[in-house]
């Protein structure tokens, strides 16, 4: 990138705001609609949060970690942030779109950068049927829950419940098993870009089950469909030295 015209957007947190006032000091501060960058200020939530929003799919992405985890951001540095977007290494990112029908008939549609995960409600286990590609492969899994992930994702809440880290580079989807009882030795599966998941909850209003992508949860859901979205792109900028095609190398080699 030969020209930087930087925006800045912070989290609402005091530290991210506080982080604000400093750069726009330090840097010029250009509109939304003529900036060619978006300096993030925040945690990884304030990144995710961005995959609803058209505007930011057109403009890079280069976060700074005022958060907690921060595992798509950079290192909160304030001293030549200029030169260090101009050199910086571009990773694409497309998110998992979920489709939710409640047990009121009614549906939902979310987008989720990481993953979509659904959860039991109450003290019962969920009952779920999983389909791919409407084809039938559990008829009913026993568990706390079921999760898709992306890549970007797979180091996430998928690596919490022993799902397996993907490559950065592809577009696999891991689906895994939140403390399944039945069937027992079921791990879970490593999926096709194209694939098409189907979660159908059986015993729906008994046996309540929430659904969340990102910052939508939706709650007493009887089916849900799972893919990804090709079309949507989040483009994000990494210092050369630390981008997140490493992290998420190095996340395998820590014990």
């Amino acid at each position: 990138m030969k020209t930087v015209k930087p925006f800045f957007l912070a989290a609402n947190s005091k530290k991210a705001q506080d982080t604000l006032k400093i750069l726009k000091k330090k840097y010029s501060n250009f509109s939304l609609l003529n900036a060619n960058v978006v300096v993030v200020l925040g945690g990884d939530g304030t990144i995710l949060s961005l995959i609803n929003d058209s505007v930011y799919l057109n403009k890079k992405i280069f976060g700074m970690n005022r958060g907690t985890v921060g595992f798509l951001m950079n290192n909160y540095k304030p001293q030549d942030l200029i030169q260090r977007i101009k050199i910086s290494k571009e990773t694409k990112l497309n998110p998992v779109q979920m489709k939710v029908m409640d047990i009121n008939n009614k549906v939902h549609n979310a987008l989720s950068l990481n993953e979509v995960s659904l959860l039991r409600q109450n003290r019962f286990a969920a009952n779920v049927k999983v389909k791919i590609n409407n084809k039938v492969k559990i008829n009913k899994l026993v568990c706390d829950g079921i999760l898709v992930s992306t890549p970007a994702g797979s180091t996430a809440y998928n690596l919490s419940a022993h799902g397996p880290i993907l490559p950065l580079n592809s577009t696999l989807l891991a689906l895994t098993p939140i403390c399944p009882f039945r069937p027992r030795r079921w791990k879970g599966a490593i999926l096709p870009e194209k694939s098409k998941i189907t979660f159908e909850i059986i015993n729906a209003e008994n046996r309540p089950v929430s659904a969340t992508a990102g910052q939508v949860e939706v709650r007493n859901v009887k089916k849900v469909e799972v893919s990804y979205n090709l079309k949507k792109t989040l483009r994000l900028l990494f210092d050369k030295d630390h981008n997140l095609e490493q992290k998420i190398l190095d996340e395998q080699f820590i014990l």
